[in-house]
């Protein structure tokens, strides 16, 4: 097998027969005699001082075990983070509440509905105070979330961010001058890109139990991260990593959602320690809308300065970006993920100011795309608007100022170094397959018809596959939880005497299809039947050491790794199989289940019987020592830059505001596939996660910093009614730093999708004097915008 002749066959996968069974093991099916049920009393207030606290009520109600409150647990610290800026968020309320929903106390009972009525029955004395919500005013400083300390956490601006790192020169060379050409075209535009609320299949739960006499804990938890959930929690009580077991069984859906440490995980290994038994914690619907972090929130203004023939002599992007509360995981790092790719496919200068504040709000954190999305967005709508402007093709604008197959690998505007790329192929083949000429006119011909059509075009690039340890260096640091490890990945595979194969990898899936795609890889590495091969995640003391499963970097990372401990496999297994055959290992072809000598077929041995002399090690060629199984940490030397190319055909009804997406198109290039039917799939709900930023999705709150969206009856999810079958193609541009040369898949359809069907929109309604309209683009925004425009 060469380094990238993967597979790309489409397997069924392995994982879906328990699942669609209803036989899958959740957090929630766990169970363990003698548990005991959490509750949360949080706050109903966005800014409020906690006066006091009676629990007597509570105490005073059968079978309730426990209330603790922040007095209790304060010995414990604050909830570790990954980028540690900002005020990170303590175990429950101290002193004062930040945003609606913060766990103020905790409530241990025989079982959750007596939890939830003792909850009920806990008195907090609040004196609320004014709340700040609007990203301008928490810019303006008038009132502070943490008293003393400025909203503005930093601004991610310039050189400043790689300050101690690299020397770079001035992002944005000429843009000033540029400006003051006779021949200059300058546009810009004020945008929203609003904030989100992850909706996971799967709430998150948490079951501890904490063993005194061992002094060791178990915590099965739905989490993205299991290992770095347990090096958390060793650090935080002061126990050794092996006597910290954490599990992430199935996990139902995660979005970065759950690639996050919770208080409530800490909080059920205090409370099972304390009281000696088991304590588990189910997220409910509504909980989950306040508890959990949130995704996006940036209101921005985005200039882009150039000349009539099409050519971008500067890009700006300045926003302010919505911090929630308290810093979590990588909170203040997701607008830095957006800067790596601030300026797109394109060569271009760029300058860019993201001004991270703090709210009294959720804290936001990584959802599906994680900085990426908000910042394809502005800069794939300003190019939109810069087309528009000059009268040129919008497909056109963007060839003319792409990086060229030839110029790679380069560094960008923003110092990033993108390996590989073929843009323009990418592009020109997705109007091919639309039959874009066709397509206008069909546009055209409906709109002298009176029928409101538009077509939406959007390209991007992005970065994934984290794995280079030099992110460390930019403050992306697992230390605090407790974790001396960077962003590598690992695998490990290990024939077992019968022949079959174990693969076990440190990713955190949630729904990816990991367990199928790592078996492609094994099985066709070694021959050995994918119903033979049993792939294992997420326990942290069985799996090898991971980081888990973000940034659509799993594949690029932890599978390169089973991929080249799966070569070591094979290399040993040759040796053996020689040995058995009588022939030289160069000889040995594995297929079918076995090996033979290459030439003669019928001079063969199984895998049985190759790992039966491997554990026999009587019987092995002298200076092989026996098993068979090979473990590799991988460390690429960058990221990866996964591209496409998507468009869109909507129809805008002019009564009602009413948006119906007709077609839509994609053409991707994540590299080499190892299996096109699960890199469809990542693709369909990127997309469809996309197409519900656009026209459905937005956590709205009050002035006073109440969630008025925090039920699916205010806040809808796309439906399958809602969206149309989506026509997906891929280019293929393999990456050279990884031996698979896979680039990773599970965002893109998201980066690619919101600003598409926003064009689309403002495509159809443009004739009318419409210019933009703010997402999510709901009809009686779109009815009004239609409106505006005709007065």
């Amino acid at each position: 097998m060469s380094t990238t002749s993967v597979m790309g066959g489409i397997v069924r996968r392995k994982e879906d027969p328990s699942l669609i069974q209803g036989k899958g093991r959740y957090v929630d099916d766990i169970k363990r005699p003698g548990e005991l049920a959490v509750a949360f009393v949080r706050s109903p207030f966005a800014a409020a001082t906690v006066n006091s606290i009676d629990a007597s009520g509570a105490l005073a109600l059968d079978g309730v075990h426990a209330v603790y409150t922040i007095d209790d647990v304060r010995h414990l610290g604050v909830t570790p983070a990954q980028v540690a800026v900002g005020t990170l968020r303590p175990l429950l309320a101290d002193g004062a509440v930040k945003h609606v929903g913060e766990a103020v106390a905790m409530v241990v009972a025989d079982d959750r509905y007596i939890a939830q009525d003792a909850a009920d029955l806990v008195f907090v004395d609040y004196e609320p105070l004014d709340a700040v919500v609007d990203l301008k005013e928490a810019m303006a400083d008038s009132i502070q979330v943490h008293e003393g300390t400025p909203n503005l956490l930093l601004t991610w601006a310039g050189n400043a961010w790689w300050e101690g790192v690299v020397e770079l020169p001035d992002p944005a060379p000429g843009i000033q001058e540029a400006k003051e050409r006779d021949d200059a075209v300058v546009v810009s535009l004020e945008m929203v890109n609003q904030r989100l609320i992850p909706t996971a299949i799967e709430p998150r739960a948490v079951l501890a139990d904490w063993n005194d006499g061992y002094g060791s804990v178990e915590l099965w938890t739905t989490s993205q991260i299991p290992h770095a959930v347990a090096g958390a929690i060793g650090a935080t009580f002061g126990i050794p990593s092996n006597k910290v077991r954490v599990v992430a069984p199935e996990v139902g859906g995660g979005f970065g959602l759950k690639l996050n440490l919770y208080p409530d995980e800490f909080l059920c290994c205090f409370a099972s320690k304390e009281l000696g038994r088991p304590v588990r914690w189910t997220e409910t619907r509504r909980e989950a809308a306040v508890s959990s972090i949130q995704g996006r929130g940036w209101i921005g203004t985005a200039t882009i300065t150039g000349t009539r023939d099409g050519k971008i002599l500067g890009y700006e992007l300045d926003a302010i970006c919505d911090m929630g509360a308290y810093s979590q995981n990588f909170t203040v790092a997701i607008p830095l993920l957006g800067l790596f790719v601030a300026p797109g496919q394109y060569d271009i200068p760029t300058s860019y100011a993201l001004h991270c504040v703090v709210t009294n709000t959720p804290t936001t954190d990584a959802y599906r795309g994680a900085g990426r999305p908000e910042a394809a967005f502005y800069l794939e709508r300003i190019i939109d608007v810069f087309a528009r402007e000059i009268g040129m093709d919008p497909a056109d604008v963007r060839k003319a100022n792409y990086w060229k197959k030839e110029q790679f690998p380069v560094t960008t505007a923003v110092g990033m170094t993108m390996d590989s790329g073929d843009y323009e192929t990418n592009l020109d083949a997705l109007l091919a397959r639309v039959g874009y000429e066709e397509l206008k006119a069909k546009r055209d011909a409906a709109r002298a018809e009176g029928r409101l059509l538009g077509i939406g075009l959007s390209t991007y690039v992005e970065v994934c596959g984290f794995g280079p340890s030099a992110l460390t260096g930019l403050g992306f640091s697992w230390a605090g939880y407790g974790l001396p490890t960077a962003f590598n990945g690992s695998g490990v595979v290990r024939v077992q005497p019968d022949g079959t194969c174990t693969v076990t990898i440190g990713t955190g899936p949630s729904g990816q299809g990991h367990q199928t795609t790592w078996a492609q890889i094994v099985s066709d590495g070694l021959g050995i039947p994918m119903d033979d091969i049993e792939v294992q995640h997420g326990d942290s003391n069985d799996s090898p050491m991971g980081v888990g499963t973000f940034g659509s970097r799993s594949i690029a990372v932890d599978g390169s790794a089973t991929f080249e401990a799966t070569k070591r496999v094979k290399e040993k297994a040759a040796v053996i199989a020689g040995h058995l055959l009588e022939a030289a290992p160069q000889d040995v072809q594995f297929a079918d289940g076995g090996a033979h000598v290459a030439g003669s077929p019928d001079r063969s041995v199984t895998w049985a019987q190759i790992a039966e002399s491997a554990y026999q090690p009587h019987t092995l060629p002298e200076g092989v020592e026996g098993g068979l199984e090979s473990s590799v940490v991988f460390s690429p030397p960058n990221a990866t830059w996964p591209f496409g190319s998507h468009l869109a055909l909507v129809e805008v009804d002019p009564d009602t505001g009413d948006v119906d997406i007709l077609e839509y198109w994609a053409t991707d290039d994540c590299g080499n596939v190892i299996n096109p039917m699960i890199v469809d799939g990542q693709v369909h709900g990127g997309i469809a996660q996309g197409i519900a930023q656009a026209l459905f999705e937005e956590a709205i709150y009050d002035e006073t910093g109440n969630l008025l969206t925090s039920s699916l009856a205010d806040y809808p999810l796309p439906a399958a009614e809602s969206l149309p079958m989506f026509s997906l193609d891929r280019t293929v541009t393999p990456t050279d730093v990884n031996p698979l040369g896979v680039k990773g898949i599970g965002e893109a359809g998201t980066i690619g999708s919101a600003q598409t069907i926003v064009n689309a929109v403002v495509d159809a309604v443009s004739h009318l004097g419409v210019k933009h309209i703010d997402m999510p683009l709901r009809p009686k925004r779109v009815w009004q915008a239609i409106q505006d425009a005709r007065n």
